[in-house]
């Protein structure tokens, strides 16, 4: 089996698409092309693509919104190609969960750094549960609705939680009982390239903490590790 990754290059440009696939073959991955979001999901299907390299503006289905679809349904790395004046469109594709982005034009040996950068990452964090099915997931004494992203306690009132308190509580749920440095929440919640500090993942646990402990000052759910991160030690139920 090959082992070298294989990359998805998703760009309506033939004239960037071709070349860019040219100079990472000779570097030791392997290439698939796509000209849109609909040729991209059929190699999608039919290949284990292991990081996208995806232009924003394309006719048809952008490229953000296939960027939210590679987060939700496949959890793929992706690198977004952007034109100068679209740096709305990059923080809403890292919000989206893009890893990086790359603006036009480009040298392709920083897309080269860029792409083997989000590889190491993405290969060195650790494996996650499978709760991508779940409807509901369960840890006392709260119980999350994972597609309408509401939180209710055993009183029944639901606590609401922002993007970022969810993607981080779906962080801790897929990964129980594992101590996760801060670097590697940063990398799981898609925040690091949007969230240059590590101390901005203390905020968010402190956040979450607030809305998920009885007593945020001494968390039952979400423990601090001394010198290493936060571990979650509640015990888990899906449905």
């Amino acid at each position: 089996m090959d082992p070298s990754p294989h990359i998805l290059i998703v760009d309506d440009e033939p004239t960037i698409r071709g070349p860019l696939a040219t100079y990472l073959t000779q570097n030791g991955f392997r290439l698939s092309t796509a000209g849109n979001a609909s040729e991209a999901k059929k190699v999608l299907e039919s290949s284990a693509i292991e990081l996208v390299v995806l232009d924003i503006m394309m006719p048809g289905e952008n490229g953000l919104s296939l960027c939210r679809h590679l987060r939700e349904t496949k959890d793929i790395p992706t690198i977004l190609l952007t034109a100068m004046a679209e740096e709305t469109d990059r923080i809403v594709g890292l919000e989206m969960g893009a890893d990086d982005y790359v603006v036009k034009p480009f040298n392709p040996r920083e897309l080269l750094a860029r792409i083997k950068s989000v590889l190491r990452r993405a290969n060195s964090l650790p494996k996650k549960e499978p709760l991508v099915f779940a409807k509901t997931i369960t840890f006392d004494p709260w119980r999350l609705y994972v597609a309408q992203r509401e939180l209710m306690g055993n009183d029944g009132v639901a606590i609401p939680l922002s993007t970022s308190e969810f993607g981080l509580l779906m962080v801790f749920l897929q990964h129980p009982q594992m101590v996760l440095t801060r670097d590697q929440l940063l990398d799981l919640t898609r925040n690091r390239a949007a969230e240059m500090f590590d101390r901005s993942i203390d905020i968010q646990v402190s956040r979450l903490r607030k809305k998920i402990e009885r007593d945020p000052k001494n968390p039952t759910l979400i423990k601090t590790v001394w010198g290493g991160g936060y571990t979650f030690t509640g015990e888990i139920q899906t449905e």
